[in-house]
């Protein structure tokens, strides 16, 4: 079973914390990674792109000039894909691009994505947060004492209230509840930082 050292918010170990081995001791799986991922940004396309085909488009219902004796290709409207201000021909529609994904293999992916950082030496865990008052500055000066920089996801509870106000306004830290944690967000980011309450695995035996 995999152990990190736990720290206090201000940089200082306090003791150790073993991480649970289905969260952060499996070996990563990339194909499902990926595939979870892709389903994921799949699901944000709004899909409301739309052209108009000859028949939306107004207009084009005379016939442009006679079927014979112009010397031009006959013609029967002015809407057609070839015309200008006609009609678009085979282009885009508004569509669903969401992917259905098992439970299962959501569940893999964000493991795999998790044990992945882990490895790395990019997961840490703190006792808590102690902010008396919301203070982006004492966030700021608490990631420097953990020796956390770059993109960090700082893994939170709803009721932390006073946590989630000093660091929701740090440009480089994306803050989530512990519910919504998901492979993307964690690849997305260089550190991840837990506390012990937190922490997945936390409730299980041996944590």
């Amino acid at each position: 079973m995999p152990s990190l050292k736990l720290k206090n918010q201000s940089g200082k170990e306090v003791g150790t914390v073993a991480l649970s081995d289905d969260d952060f001791g499996r070996q990563p799986n990339v194909p499902v990674m990926h595939q979870v991922v892709t389903a994921q940004l799949a699901h944000r396309r709004a899909g409301t792109q739309s052209t108009k085909t000859r028949a939306e488009v107004s207009g084009g219902g005379k016939k442009p000039f006679k079927q014979k004796g112009t010397g031009n290709a006959r013609q029967g409207s002015t809407r057609s894909p070839h015309f200008s201000g006609g009609g678009v021909a085979l282009g885009p529609k508004p569509r669903k691009y969401s992917q259905k994904t098992p439970k299962r293999m959501i569940k893999i992916a964000l493991q795999s994505a998790l044990s992945d950082r882990a490895n790395e030496g990019k997961v840490v865990v703190v006792d808590g947060w102690n902010f008396d008052a919301p203070k982006t500055s004492d966030a700021k000066a608490a990631l420097a004492a953990l020796g956390v920089s770059g993109r960090t996801l700082v893994v939170v509870k709803r009721n932390e209230i006073n946590a989630i106000r000093s660091f929701r306004n740090l440009v480089d830290v994306q803050l989530i509840e512990v519910g919504e944690l998901n492979a993307y967000d964690v690849l997305c980011n260089d550190y991840i930082v837990f506390t012990q309450a937190s922490l997945p695995g936390a409730g299980k035996d041996g944590q």
